[in-house]
This record gives C-alpha cells, sequence and structure tokens, in this order.
C-alpha cells in the first residue's frame, strides 16, 4: 500500500528507487522534488505535484529541505486516468488538501472520507504540465543528452553535438522527436527548466542560475519561466 504521510528530507537526501501497488501523488510544500523512473525525470516546485502510477518504479531526491506530502490511492481508484507519472498543478485549494490529508493519515471517520472526495475532484481539475525530461533509449540519443545533462549551460548546436558522437545533426533530429516525442530545443528546454529549479533551491542567484543554464540573458531566462511557471524565478515558492 502506498503510504499516506507527511515527513522531512534533508537538502541532497534521496529515496531510493521503489514501487507501490498502489498510486501516489507526490507533494512537496517546501524545497524542490525530483522523481526518476527509467522514462525520465520530473521536477515539481510547491505549485506542481507527481502523480506515479501503481507499480511505478521510482526514486526521489531533495533540492533544499523538503516537506513531503504522500497521498496514497487504491489502484483501482485512478481519478486522473494515467498509466504514466505526469506533472499536476496545484492551487492554493488543492495544496491545503493534500496537506490537511496527509496531516490526519490514519484517522477513519466521515470527516476525513469527504475531504479525500474534495481531493479527488481537485486533482481530476488540476491540469497535466508538460515538465517532462524524458529518458533517451537510442544509444546516440544517450551519448547527446549525457553530454548536456553533464553541463545544461553548453550551447552548443546539434550538428556541433552529432560530431562529437558521430552522428548528423538531421538524424539526431529523427531520433529526438522518434524516441523522445520532442524536438531537440524543445528537450533541452525541459533539461534547463529543470535544472534552474535546483539551482533556485539552492538560492542562487537569478542571473547566475540564467548563465550556468545557458539562457543568453537573465531576461530571456526570466520569460520562459515565467510563461512555463506562471511567475517569475525571482518570486519562486521554495520555502
Amino acid at each position: 500500500m502506498a503510504p499516506t504521510r507527511a515527513q522531512w528530507l534533508a537538502a541532497g537526501g534521496e529515496i531510493e528507487a521503489h514501487r507501490h501497488d498502489d498510486h501516489q501523488i507526490i507533494y512537496a510544500a517546501r524545497g524542490v522534488l525530483a522523481v526518476t523512473t527509467s522514462e525520465g525525470s520530473w521536477v515539481a516546485p510547491g505549485t506542481r505535484a507527481i502523480w506515479v502510477p501503481a507499480g511505478t518504479a521510482h526514486a526521489h531526491r531533495a533540492y533544499g529541505d523538503l516537506e513531503l506530502h504522500l497521498v496514497g490511492l487504491p489502484a483501482g481508484n485512478n481519478p486522473l486516468g494515467l498509466e504514466t507519472p505526469a506533472v499536476l498543478s496545484v492551487g492554493p485549494l488543492l495544496r491545503e488538501l493534500i496537506i490537511e490529508y496527509t496531516r490526519t493519515a490514519g484517522e477513519q471517520s466521515p470527516q476525513r472520507h469527504r475531504l479525500c472526495a474534495v481531493l479527488l475532484d481537485q486533482l481530476r481539475a488540476s491540469p497535466q504540465q508538460p515538465q517532462h525530461v524524458p529518458a533517451p533509449t537510442e544509444p546516440l540519443l544517450r551519448a547527446v543528452c549525457a553530454l548536456l545533462q553533464a553541463d545544461p549551460g553548453d550551447n552548443r548546436t546539434l550538428a556541433d553535438l552529432g560530431r562529437e558522437v558521430g552522428a548528423s545533426d538531421r538524424t539526431l533530429s529523427r531520433l529526438f522527436r522518434r524516441d523522445l516525442g520532442m524536438t531537440f530545443p524543445q528537450w533541452r528546454t525541459q533539461l534547463r527548466l529543470h535544472h534552474a529549479l535546483i539551482l533556485l533551491a539552492d538560492k542562487t542567484p537569478v542571473t547566475s542560475v540564467a548563465h550556468q543554464c545557458g539562457w543568453s540573458s537573465a531576461s530571456v531566462f526570466i520569460d520562459v519561466f515565467r510563461r512555463t511557471f506562471g511567475h517569475t524565478p525571482g518570486t519562486h515558492p521554495t520555502s
């Protein structure tokens, strides 16, 4: 049974790969949470939660001190109809519902059953967010992606990277679409945004984050971040 509980995880702390027989909603009210599976990684700040379907092997990592809230749901109750992990928007009401539901874990009362019903209603209304860095399976793509994961600020073109791994940019572009379901620029932007969230959790200044993640200027980074998360990195809720 996937646990329903609240717990703290110190900055840099990890929970090794494991799986549950039931679905799980994972929410970080403080800090930034990274969840990794064989299919890739998802990073969620305080305005997002991560849906992990039953049977999915996944690991957690904390960036910043993490106030973690875990909600387990029976495998037969899939309010989202999703069979793969996903990032969901968490508005103020859903946030408070998750926190209260995990705070009262173990209680059995009519009030708690009603709380769960409202929480599920809010989950169904929560839009999914395209904040996934998929893991490549093609050897050539693995080589290219490893270069960028080692340095998200690497601004080399796909042709430049291709020369290093022995493939044309045309071949790599085709592989990105076929293997990962997105273009090279889309994948690199997702990687950079995930890295930016991690740096912000460590209180790195916005200008430095923009530079380390490869954006041409702080203003370009702020614009991309605002369009993705709905707020500027300077007001990002990591604590």
